[in-house]
């Protein structure tokens, strides 16, 4: 295996450049590589650093922990901040966190994301962008994926609705709504992944990219593919459970609004397809009803850019937290753990339209928007 040439970082994310690939190792194992401002700014920077270097072909992402890939940003700490009144803290958080979204989403040599275990919420906005570079997502036999923020009064942040918009028929909109956590193969049908291999193949594959002579960037992204076709992942993307799911999914979750798909769960008449439609419901009914309202919502307005994905997100999340569930929900979910949030809205038939709309409303005129300067 060849030395890293070159060496950056702090004991929670370490990059390094070896064989011309840019490597980046998420190491915060305690906390799942729950993404700390620090690791943010630190991972961007490298990002930066390699995006015009003639001598890094590709970058590749990974987690040093066997349990996660990444489960989010840290909502303890937006928590915290929140509760004792630093709201430029909060707002500093998810600029630098969609920032660094935008900068992999338009990245220009291929990334490359390994995303074994729980990846979610912030470790998805860190690794679908791969889709977009001409890199690739990998998941793994240990892969549990989720955007659960309805859980805790949140919604889809870090660009993820425009990926979700982009699933076949209402899969998009079941997952931002209930936040269910899908395996890998369940991610393969969904689009959201684009490669499979068994976690015990990894470390092998890694040293390979540290020894092998590539060329280019496309290079690597062929040797991680030629990898992944000599593995044969079970069950097989068009039998997983997301796929037997597939037309409940579409009939309940294409309807406009929240109200018609707990009407529609609740008369489900297909006895093959009534226990899925009443746990459903049962999902729905204690989640966040204003953030499953603006969460399908998000994935509805996900038609235009990714920079304006993010505009939005960061619009939302001030009115999550000023106005909505977050505070509520993390401390009931995360901080307290009583699992009792008290919501804004007890029933999802007592959200109007209008309490919808006035989340989307933006602190910023346009041209002070603290993410006004990003393009695609």
């Amino acid at each position: 295996m060849s030395i890293p040439e070159s060496s950056r970082g702090s004991d929670e994310l370490i990059a390094y450049v070896a064989n011309r690939i840019g490597f980046i190792e998420l190491n915060r194992p305690k906390a799942l590589n729950a993404l700390s401002l620090d690791m943010m700014r630190a991972m961007h920077a490298a990002l930066d650093q390699w995006r015009e270097d003639p001598d890094v072909l590709a970058v590749v992402v990974r987690s040093t922990s066997e349990r996660a890939f990444c489960a989010g940003g840290d909502i303890r700490y937006l928590y915290e901040s929140f509760r004792r009144g630093d709201g430029d803290a909060v707002d500093t958080f998810f600029i630098d966190e969609y920032r660094l979204d935008h900068a992999i989403f338009t990245y220009t040599k291929p990334y490359i994301a390994f995303m074994n275990g729980i990846v979610m919420g912030g470790g998805m906005g860190i690794s679908q962008g791969a889709h977009r570079t001409g890199g690739l997502r990998v998941v793994t036999s240990t892969t549990r994926m989720a955007m659960p923020e309805t859980r805790i009064g949140l919604f889809p942040d870090v660009g993820a609705g425009w990926f979700l918009a982009r699933t076949p028929g209402a899969i998009g909109r079941y997952l931002a709504v209930t936040g269910e956590t899908i395996g890998p193969a369940d991610a393969l049908y969904a689009g959201l992944a684009d490669a499979w291999l068994p976690d015990e193949a990894i470390p092998a594959l890694i040293d390979r990219l540290k020894t092998q002579s590539f060329e280019q960037g496309a290079d690597v992204v062929a040797a991680v593919l030629h990898e992944a076709q000599s593995h044969k992942i079970v069950p097989t993307p068009d039998t997983s459970p997301l796929a037997d799911a597939r037309t409940s999914i579409d009939r309940h979750f294409a309807l406009p609004d929240l109200v018609q798909i707990i009407q529609s769960l609740d008369r489900e008449g297909d006895c093959t397809y009534a226990d899925w439609a009443e746990q459903t419901g049962a999902v729905l009914r204690e989640r966040s009803p204003l953030s499953m309202a603006v969460a399908l919502e998000v994935v509805t307005r996900a038609e235009g850019t990714m920079a304006e994905c993010l505009r939005r997100d960061l619009d939302l999340t001030r009115s999550s937290f000023e106005r909505g569930d977050a505070p509520e929900g993390i401390r009931a979910r995360i901080i307290d753990k009583d699992n009792k949030p008290q919501w804004r809205f007890a029933r999802i038939e007592d959200v109007t339209r209008a309490d919808v709309e006035k989340m989307f409303d933006s602190p910023w005129p346009a041209n002070e928007h603290p993410l006004r300067d990003l393009q695609g």
